[in-house]
């Protein structure tokens, strides 16, 4: 059961910042909703839009994109903060956590690509957007109300600043060998720990090892951290710098996922879209299917599979992290290996009869699958394996994969359409029926099924966290001190 206790901090630190982008974030969806109904802001009569429109619409879209940028890393930390790590139970829940919050936000997106869809298609714009700023006005709310329950964490200051000096006091013992017994190293006492949990030695990066070592003729400079670090923030700079290239790997899952609200919709929109002989499936509408993929994948993981294999392996989660990610990342190249042949096969009835929409359904359910493995993975990684003082610029990364993995997809549309339209017959042209989009999903499949196996060589390879922490039992009471690896 979770304790209502809360830690006393700066109140200006993770709430203010959320509330803040929060405000963003309905300035935009109220300019987007004036841009609809005031004459003036509205296109004219031929929709051609008037300058004042477009500016109204480009400044809605910004605040949206800033205020969700914004927000969402804030919040997601924050609700896993209220989580006590040294509490098993509670640690147990925390894991439940990030599945929780995946399969809230894929039931919204449910219903924003079915029912928000439909009511811009067959009522307006504008009461779509008013119909979203209601609600958006309400959950803010209802996140301010509960301000007294919630758990806060004491702000830790820059977080980048300890990271530079133990790079600077590395630098300036680079000519020192490190010692093989890493107990000699520099640690402050359990009992004065004042940076937050405790970080046990790992054996990667050994360079950034000499910025523990204490000098004889330095002694009276122990508290100078530009020229001595502790164990512990040794071991936090050696996560960020294991971070970039788990980072960089995982781009490609951003990539796939781009497909489906850009080439996948256009594929849906030459197909036959009617379900009965009164409804036509609208083409956004597919990514729904995305989304009840996750929502059938997520509670069978959380609820069947992790306890089951918690009992095999004895691990915590079930799995480590790295290794979810990766099942994931095998399914995105399934993903694109299923769109290629169903393209493959559409190109080949053109002019003949026109293909079933039902046919891009099984991409779709496979990429939600995918996503309740990779994409929530890397949130669980990005929380866990960077310093406790950096999880809200944790949660960032993990949205950057997703915002990064757009623009490469953007960037990879434009270089293959500028290369193979100079043999006259571009693979994504205007007109997808003349393109050969199955060749550029093959290409995808590929750059995937490489990029899995660059992953899984890091993986192989990978340290993960280890806290000196102490461990409660269920009932809160009993504590023992300890070392626990906080993913395997």
């Amino acid at each position: 059961m979770m304790h209502l206790w809360i830690i006393k901090e700066d109140f200006l630190s993770v709430l203010p910042r959320a509330y803040g982008k929060l405000l963003f974030l309905f300035l935009g969806l109220s300019l987007l909703i004036l841009s609809q109904f005031i004459p003036s802001l509205k296109p004219n009569n031929n929709n051609q839009p008037r300058v004042a429109h477009e500016v109204a619409f480009f400044l809605a879209i910004y605040c949206i994109s800033l205020g969700t940028g914004g927000h969402k890393p804030c919040l997601q930390s924050f609700g896993a903060d209220q989580f006590d790590e040294d509490h098993r139970e509670e640690r147990k829940k925390k894991m439940s956590f990030f599945n929780l919050w995946s399969f809230t936000v894929c039931f919204a997106m449910l219903l924003g690509a079915t029912v928000v869809v439909y009511v811009q298609d067959f009522v307006s714009w504008g009461v779509a957007s008013l119909i979203i700023t209601i609600l958006m006005a309400l959950t803010t709310i209802a996140f301010y109300a509960g301000r007294p329950f919630y758990r806060y964490k004491q702000p830790a200051g820059n977080p980048f600043r300890p990271i530079l000096q133990v790079l600077v006091a590395a630098i300036r013992k680079r000519n020192l060998s490190c010692p093989s017994n890493p107990a000699l190293l520099y640690e402050i006492p359990e009992l004065e720990k004042s940076q937050g949990r405790l970080l046990s030695h790992t054996s990667g990066l050994r360079f950034l090892d000499k910025a523990a070592i204490i000098e004889e003729k330095y002694v009276e400079q122990r508290d100078n951290a530009w020229r001595l670090a502790t164990v512990t923030r040794v071991e936090e700079t050696k996560l960020v710098l294991n971070v970039v290239p788990i980072w960089l790997t995982s781009l490609t899952t951003g990539v796939c996922w781009a497909q489906a609200s850009t080439l996948f919709v256009k594929q849906a929109t030459t197909m036959n879209l009617k379900m009965t002989e009164s409804f036509t499936l609208p083409p956004a509408s597919l990514v729904s299917v995305a989304a009840i993929g996750v929502l059938i994948s997520l509670p069978i993981y959380d609820r069947v599979i992790v306890p089951i294999l918690r009992k095999v392996t004895g691990n915590e989660r079930g799995i480590s992290i790295l290794r979810r990610i990766s099942i994931g990342m095998t399914f995105s190249v399934i993903v694109m290996v299923a769109a290629a042949l169903v393209e493959a096969k559409r190109l080949r009835i053109v002019g003949q009869r026109t293909m079933s929409v039902m046919w891009l359904i099984p991409q779709y359910l496979i990429l939600g699958i995918a996503n309740s493995f990779s994409l929530v993975g890397l949130q669980e990684y990005f929380y866990d394996q960077v310093p406790d003082s950096m999880r809200s610029i944790g949660m960032a990364l993990y949205l950057s994969v997703i915002g990064v993995g757009n623009f490469l997809s953007s960037f990879l549309i434009i270089i293959v359409n500028h290369v193979t339209g100079k043999n006259g017959k571009s693979w994504i042209g205007k007109d997808i029926n003349s393109s050969r989009l199955d060749r550029f999903y093959w290409m995808l499949a590929v750059i995937n099924a490489l990029d899995l196996c660059a992953f899984l060589f890091l993986a192989s390879s990978y340290t993960y966290k280890t806290v000196q922490r102490t461990t409660m039992d269920t009932d809160g009471c009993n504590k023992s001190d300890g070392v626990e690896t906080v993913a395997k």
